[in-house]
């Protein structure tokens, strides 16, 4: 059965609309709130490979809107993971209105969302509190979920060397309901946090991480939310913030988002991939971009040089009886 959307009047005076907006914008706009994928709730599932094959734009220009969307007009999120995408305005226009089969819908679609902290992306434009009410039932179920799959089994994203790739499980957080845990439990959490790097639990304070460096840790968290490390990875974007207060880089924000920039372009979007990066830096003494900059041109200069020493051809030997006569063939 067709599915019915429409749009408000007052879409196209809406200034972020008017004068933000290009003509691309505006098309990708409507879209993303009338395509057949579309739910009750303002999050669902998509691929950019469908938006492409709908819109009749390529893979390229969909990417580019994407990140237009998140980045610049703030209004969506996209988990490439799940494949999950979220309006941030939809509770606002859409989710004005009550009774007891809009709530059984609502109830119904925010089960079968993947990515939890979607839902409490959606929620904070809803205005109408029951519906509110609901959504944000359904965000406290996030640090359930996640402790659950904590305990079940081994965090795939621990620290690891890029090279060897083996698993190391020593740092595991363990989260319990209603933030109640045994004194037991707190100290082996601890010891576990020592193994894993000196000094840690001082920089991981999942309420209020590093008060000092605030923009940095946003700049970093929100780097690792839009480019794929996992939405919903909490023990992994905290292990990362660690290395901001507790490193010998002389740039530790700019040198963890190169790091996570090679990570992309690898395809490799792995916490244990970014640390064996910020590992080896470390270990060569670079310690600031410009360093790293310099190191790898180095690096990059030597390989090319030595490539090309390599494919000289040596030539064919010269005769031992040849005798150079520089007037062969001339008529005085």
């Amino acid at each position: 059965m067709a599915k019915f959307r429409m749009v408000r009047t007052d879409f196209w005076k809406n200034p972020i609309v008017s004068e933000e907006m290009t003509p691309e914008d505006k098309f990708f706009c409507l879209y993303l709130v009338t395509n057949p994928n579309t739910t009750q709730i303002g999050i669902y599932k998509i691929t950019k490979k469908q938006m492409a094959f709908d819109l009749g734009y390529s893979d390229e220009s969909v990417n580019s809107l994407m990140v237009r969307f998140i980045e610049h007009h703030k209004l969506i999120r996209y988990n490439p993971e799940t494949r999950e995408l979220a309006l941030k305005n939809w509770g606002k226009y859409n989710l004005d209105k009550g009774g007891k089969p809009m709530m059984d819908c609502i109830f119904s679609e925010l089960q079968d969302v993947e990515d939890l902290s979607l839902i409490q992306y959606v929620s904070e434009a809803i205005q109408k509190q029951e519906i509110r009410n609901l959504f944000e039932a359904f965000c406290k179920k996030e640090e359930i979920l996640f402790s659950k799959e904590v305990n079940d089994q081994v965090e795939n994203d621990t620290y690891q060397d890029p090279e060897s790739e083996e698993l190391d499980d020593t740092f595991t957080n363990r989260y319990t309901i209603g933030g109640q845990k045994e004194e037991k439990e707190k100290e082996k959490e601890k010891q576990q946090q020592e193994s894993f790097h000196p000094n840690v639990e001082k920089n991981l304070g999942i309420e209020n991480p590093l008060e000092s460096n605030q923009k940095d840790v946003k700049e970093i968290v929100e780097f690792w939310d839009y480019n794929g490390f996992g939405f919903s990875n909490v023990n992994a974007k905290q292990q990362l913030l660690a290395w901001l207060g507790d490193s010998s880089f002389l740039q530790p924000k700019d040198v963890i988002l190169k790091a996570m920039n090679i990570a992309c372009a690898n395809n490799k979007r792995r916490l244990s991939y970014v640390i064996g990066i910020l590992k080896n830096w470390e270990n060569e003494s670079l310690l600031t971009v410009e360093e790293i900059d310099s190191f790898h041109e180095k690096q990059t200069s030597v390989t090319k040089q030595r490539r090309s020493t390599e494919s000289v051809p040596a030539g064919r030997p010269i005769p031992g009886k040849f005798k150079l006569d520089l007037t062969a063939g001339e008529d005085w």
